[in-house]
């Protein structure tokens, strides 16, 4: 039987790497068919997906650390710096946004093409954990 732990940590890898590689895509496809300004943007957005990602995950995998640590006490306490980081990433998400449209002129349309690729990569990582599963598990 697969340690649900280990078996977590290999999607979340999984989908980080998709959400890459549907970026990278999605920008040569945008490249082509509109030219660089959209590419950016999509690469940006799958960037940003991909980074929002990321910081969740550290954030979730802080916040069950500390409160497996403080198991038992009255009034568990989180450092403040966890606590910011989940804001921050809502506020990079502004910011590039607020740039692209202020400063920039890239396309907004193609960044938030790009935000769903961490989308498009979870989808397909639960789809093929659908397909995998009933034959006996995710390759790595």
């Amino acid at each position: 039987m697969i340690d649900p732990e280990f078996f977590g940590e290999r999607a979340q890898r999984r989908v980080e790497r998709l959400t890459l590689l549907l970026g990278l895509a999605g920008a040569i496809a945008a490249f082509v068919l509109h030219g660089w300004p959209e590419a950016v943007g999509v690469a940006l957005g799958a960037g940003a997906g991909w980074l929002n990602f990321r910081w969740l995950r550290q954030f979730v995998g802080w916040v069950a650390r500390i409160s497996l640590a403080q198991a038992g006490e009255e009034k568990p306490k989180m450092p403040r710096r966890v606590f910011w980081q989940m804001f921050a990433r809502y506020a990079l998400l502004g910011i590039v946004l607020y740039a692209m449209l202020l400063r920039f002129y890239w396309p907004v349309v193609a960044f938030l093409f790009g935000l769903f690729a961490l989308f498009a990569a979870v989808l397909l990582e639960v789809l093929g954990e659908l397909v995998f599963w009933t034959r006996g598990g995710m390759p790595a």
